[in-house]
């Protein structure tokens, strides 16, 4: 990405929250580099050198504000194909920090060499995988160090440290501190459940009611839940053969432009992954200014239509959201919420947590493949008929042997097109599932009930053809349609899958 100087000292000294992620500001006066909202003095700008990322600043030898906190910027959203591998490594580094793997492992789960990861990353962000990777690390620690009352120790091996040594090693020299010089217990949060609470930050406008809203309506009783505006969930998840489980609360802190993350401490080994499914499920990584933009035209269709702010409801668990969609083929949305229900109470583990309405882990797919068959036999006192127990079976079946992948870094295309092969999967099914388990910004159930509803002046084919106009934003599309039936309680359902 090339960056225009002029352009960038601009948004510095308007502290544009519209730029924060999108690059980083050296000073060379100081030695530190900054996010574009820092509220400290603006540095001259023959002092300033503008970078793509924090990991090319660092290794440029700036050291981390200690003011605006760098480790703290949103991301970027994946959105055209040239940068989409770049940013599937990134998130494939996030999910653990490569604790126990090399960089090949990313390069060949991307079916791609060493040497053109290494390009791709160089083109990118301006740095090696290694730099970007250690960067990551390092930034993590701070903000464990600095939020949190963890020991060092266990924050350079959750951090995914191998040896407290080389943390401290490397924070002196890349941070001119000690690990222990960041630490504030006064400005540590404490939870009263046990939990230790991280920040996670995001680039304004956030429609974070919205938001919440579509996950409360949606939310899987026992799994899921949401009150006072607080979302809360249980968690299994698994590292080198071992399973963590636990519970998150995430909240809005709109005057921080950042969610607070509470997670049970019992989740710490798997922290990287934690954060990385909680910035899909909320999609912090969103510009919702050039989303904004693109969707104008929805205006004309009614007055203020496009919210400012809206964001693409992501998902934590795949194969929950999956099963949910499968469920809501033909029904509504409150009845596919029932059978979710009654699918976990059936067949997840009981977990313990401090919140009573959380009382189940969501079964994995090995689960159900484990259950006698017929599968109907066991679904069908659910009230889930046969040809959405065999949907859901075959769902199982492809996840848990790699046939279908469903993350946000898959190729949404090819995935798409083997989901279709699956029974009982048609395209609302197939549409759904790519804008939440793929988080693919472009997909549009244009079939959809709710869909229909809001264009009623226009067929279906007509819909299909008014959608390019939001291309590559059609899933955002989706979700400002349905939040424009205000009088409806229950937008979204499918039509016949066939």
């Amino acid at each position: 990405m090339l960056l225009d100087d002029k352009a960038c000292y601009a948004a510095l000294r308007a502290h544009d929250a519209r730029f924060d992620g999108r690059f980083f500001i050296g000073v060379s006066s100081t030695g530190i580099y900054c996010r574009p909202v820092c509220r400290v003095k603006s540095p001259k700008e023959t002092n300033c050198t503008f970078f793509v990322s924090a990991a090319a600043a660092e290794a440029a030898g700036y050291r981390p504000c200690l003011k605006c906190r760098p480790e703290l910027a949103p991301g970027l959203a994946p959105i055209d194909a040239v940068s989409r591998l770049a940013r599937s490594a990134v998130q494939l580094m996030e999910e653990d920090f490569l604790a126990n793997g090399k960089i090949s492992d990313i390069a060949a789960k991307l079916n791609i060499t060493d040497r053109h990861l290494r390009r791709i990353f160089i083109n990118e962000f301006g740095v090696s995988p290694v730099q970007y990777l250690l960067t990551q690390r390092l930034l993590l620690a701070k903000s464990l160090l600095t939020d949190t009352r963890l020991s060092v120790t266990d924050v350079a091996m959750y951090a995914g440290f191998g040896s407290i040594r080389r943390f401290n090693a490397l924070f002196k020299e890349r941070y001119r501190l000690t690990p222990g010089s960041l630490r504030k217990p006064a400005q540590a949060t404490t939870d009263p459940h046990g939990g230790i609470t991280l920040s996670l930050g995001y680039r304004p406008p956030y429609a974070w009611d919205k938001l919440i809203a579509f996950l409360a309506s949606r939310a899987i009783p026992g799994v899921e839940s949401v009150a006072d505006g607080v979302y809360r969930r249980t968690v299994v998840l698994e590292k080198d053969s071992n399973y963590y489980h636990g519970w998150i609360a995430v909240t809005n802190r709109p005057e921080q432009n950042a969610l607070a993350v509470t997670l049970a401490s019992g989740l710490l080994p798997v922290l990287p992954q934690v954060l990385a499914k909680i910035r899909q499920l909320f999609d912090t990584s969103c510009n919702p200014l050039d989303i904004a933009d693109k969707l104008a035209s929805m205006n004309e269709l009614l007055p203020n239509m496009v919210i400012p702010g809206i964001r693409l409801p992501g998902c934590f668990d795949p194969f929950e959201m999956s099963v949910r969609a499968i469920l809501g083929q033909q029904i509504t949305v409150k009845a596919a919420r029932t059978l979710a229900m009654r699918f976990a109470a059936a067949f997840g583990r009981p977990v313990a947590t401090p919140f009573a309405e959380l009382t189940h882990l969501f079964p994995a797919p090995e689960r159900i493949l484990a259950l006698a068959m017929p599968i109907e036999n066991h679904l069908g006192p659910l009230g889930i008929i046969g040809a959405r127990a065999r949907s859901i079976l075959a769902l199982a079946t492809a996840l848990a042997t790699g046939a279908i992948t469903l993350t946000y870094r898959a190729d949404p295309a090819a995935e798409m097109k083997k989901l279709l092969a699956l029974p009982g999967f048609g395209p609302w099914t197939v549409e759904y599932i790519a804008m939440r388990a793929l988080s693919w910004p472009d997909a549009f159930p244009h079939t959809d009930y709710g869909v229909k509803k809001a264009l009623a002046m226009i067929s279906p084919a007509e819909i299909a053809a008014l959608s390019q106009k939001w291309s590559p934003w059609r899933s955002y599309a989706t979700i400002t349609l349905w939040n424009s039936l205000t009088n409806e309680s229950d937008p979204e359902r499918s039509c016949p899958e066939k």
